[in-house]
């Protein structure tokens, strides 16, 4: 009597190209805390514009209040605070969608939007460390914020762009953002009052 012998075989791991490049997701999900960062120093100083400004004629400017106070912090009637924060609340919007749907065209438009961007803060940070000649800790994060996003968007582009990311479901993407991005603004709203600002 023969004993009939039984393989079994192992069912082959997935594969990482059904996963999605891990890297690309965790530089889209840092692109979206990047931009909320972005987003909380660029609302802290529109507030400052709004709420703060004009200082009496008695206050002596320094630091951050000589540079959102002076011509340059200004485009038009709008300051740029202003400008920076609509940006950074569009560059939450698109990593979340990003990370969300992977689309191609919006990738495309993103790193030259992040380009101009880190032109723009460089021109910011000349004119600080040139003829306004006072620093604006804020609008450096600003700075810093934007640079990053640029590098990332560079990153993603170098492995293969954002289709090579996991797809993430919307559930586990918007409703995350909305949190964070609702945290980092009451932060501010919190933190106004106890800066050394004028009226405080």
């Amino acid at each position: 009597m023969t004993e009939s012998t039984v393989q079994t075989t192992e069912p082959p791991a997935p594969s990482d190209t059904h996963r999605g490049d891990r890297v690309v997701t965790a530089m889209l999900r840092t692109f979206i805390g990047v931009a909320i960062v972005g987003w909380a120093a660029s609302f802290l100083l529109t507030a400052i514009h709004f709420w703060v400004l004009p200082l009496p004629p008695s206050v002596d400017l320094q630091g951050p209040m000589a540079v959102i106070t002076s011509p340059w912090a200004y485009v038009g009637p709008f300051p740029l605070a202003l400008i920076g924060a609509v940006y950074y609340l569009a560059m939450i919007t698109a990593g979340a969608s990003l990370l969300h749907t992977r689309a191609a065209w919006l990738e495309s438009a993103l790193l030259p939007i992040t380009a101009i961007g880190v032109l723009a803060s460089a021109g910011f940070v000349y004119l600080q460390l040139g003829p306004i000649g006072e620093i604006c800790p804020f609008c450096m994060m600003s700075a810093g914020a934007t640079t990053l996003l640029f590098v990332i968007e560079l990153i993603n582009r170098r492995r293969g762009g954002v289709g090579t990311a996991e797809a993430v479901p919307a559930v586990r993407v918007w409703p995350v953002t909305f949190l964070l991005t609702m945290t980092a603004t009451l932060a501010v709203v919190w933190a106004l009052p106890q800066l050394p600002l004028p009226g405080n």
